[in-house]
């Protein structure tokens, strides 16, 4: 929870601050992430309770459900992202600061990377759908920070390489590559 509430934070600031459709929507998929890990946090609590008068089986399948609330929201985004990326191919934005975009989406990546192992150890040791769900979504997170990481790297070397000319094409292009890969 901790780490999608900053990295949620920082990717919206950043993105606002580049410009970068890709790095927003990196922050909203954080932001989801922030969603899910408190979905998942309150469907491992209450799987966790015992069998009763009204769930004579226990309340297993809360994990379950949490996983499908999950998957949702992540199409709900993905539909979102798609959209923005086909609006800056109409009317295409300059992006600004590109460095720090860089510099956030590894940083993102490498934070993904260990909460990601940390929940598969953990959805592992428990045998938690919701653990595990989370951790391969944290894992597809790694994919598609890298993918806007290297859209942005390619953007400012290309534009440092070839002044006046422009690559910001490449931008909602990786923002799309990342809603594709999440579906």
């Amino acid at each position: 929870v901790l780490a999608a509430v900053f990295l949620t934070g920082l990717k919206l600031v950043v993105g606002l601050t580049t410009n970068s459709l890709g790095i927003l929507s990196e922050a909203a998929h954080s932001g989801l992430d922030l969603v899910a890990a408190l979905m998942t946090l309150f469907a491992v609590k209450i799987s966790d309770k015992p069998a009763d008068e009204t769930h004579h089986y226990g309340h297993g399948k809360v994990e379950n459900l949490s996983a499908l609330i999950e998957t949702g929201l992540l199409l709900l985004t993905c539909g979102w992202i798609i959209y923005e990326a086909i609006m800056r191919f109409i009317h295409p934005r300059a992006l600004d600061a590109v460095g720090w975009g860089v510099a956030v989406m590894l940083f993102s990546c490498l934070v993904n990377l260990g909460v990601s192992s940390r929940l598969f150890k953990v959805g592992e040791k428990t045998e938690s759908v919701a653990l595990k769900a989370d951790a391969w979504h944290l894992m597809t997170d790694v994919y598609t920070s890298a993918g806007v990481m290297l859209g942005l790297f390619v953007i400012w070397i290309a534009e440092m390489a070839l002044p006046g000319r422009h690559f910001h094409w490449i931008d909602p292009l990786a923002a799309i590559a990342v809603a594709l890969l999440i579906i």
